[in-house]
């Protein structure tokens, strides 16, 4: 069955297409991807989904999922970056 993993950052955008066996899981894709070690992921600690929604690396996948790891989201807040309404 074909699957497809994506990643994004702020240096790339990953999309690749897998045949994998039934039973396969998320970790199991993952692993055979090489997106883990070209981009020095951490799997076990990012949060990984199928089509937008958390799932665990456990999870078997089905025919057609798009497996999503997300790079964790930070924000810098200048000083004029407030709550206040001046």
């Amino acid at each position: 069955m074909k699957v497809s993993v994506a990643f994004a950052n702020e240096h790339a955008q990953v999309w690749r297409t897998y045949d994998v066996a039934e039973g396969t899981t998320v970790e199991d894709v993952l692993n055979q991807s090489g997106l883990i070690s070209d981009f020095g992921l951490d799997v076990k600690k990012q949060k990984v989904g199928i089509f937008g929604k958390f799932t665990k690396l456990t999870a078997p996948v089905s025919e057609g999922d798009r497996i999503e790891i997300y790079d964790p989201i930070t924000r810098v807040l200048d000083e004029d970056d407030d709550d206040d309404d001046d």
